[in-house]
């Protein structure tokens, strides 16, 4: 895998990178930090990307267990170290998960196959955060919540 990263110029502090897949993807800095707010922060963005990698990992899962999945949402709230390196020190991660029929068992073992064996991200986080994780199952053929549970750390 690689990855090239841009600073776009002199003023502020914008970079754009260029991922070995050919996409662009665009940061930017705080305007406290001479940023001009104009894209994600760069530690937001590796927040974004675990999101993205553990519901990745979830949604094949249930596929492959046979649960018709029809939506799969992760919020992830986190804290940073106050000093630097200003590290994740907690993530939460609340999965909403859309579907018929869906088994609360199998969302819930999905859920913990990617934390602990699939998602290279937040495996790696988790190496200076404290993970923890809820989900609730929302029905499509009633639209009501059907399960919700949360586990503690994963450590």
């Amino acid at each position: 895998m690689e990855c090239t990263v841009r600073w776009t110029g002199l003023s502020g502090m914008t970079f754009t990178a260029e991922t070995g897949s050919g996409h662009l993807l665009t940061m930017d800095g705080a305007p406290d930090g001479g940023g001009r707010n104009l894209a994600p922060r760069p530690m937001e963005v590796v927040l974004a990307g675990t999101g993205g990698c553990t519901a990745y990992d979830v949604v094949v899962i249930l596929r492959k267990s046979g649960q018709d999945v029809r939506g799969c949402d992760v919020t992830l709230k986190s804290e940073r170290a106050d000093t630097d390196p200003k590290v994740f020190t907690k993530i939460h991660f609340h999965f909403t998960v859309r579907g018929r029929n869906l088994k609360a068992n199998v969302v819930e073992r999905a859920i913990k196959l990617s934390h602990d064996k699939y998602c290279s991200a937040s495996i790696m986080l988790e190496k200076t955060a404290e993970m923890t994780h809820s989900f609730e199952i929302i029905d499509d053929l009633t639209d009501t919540v059907q399960v919700q549970a949360q586990a503690a750390a994963q450590q």
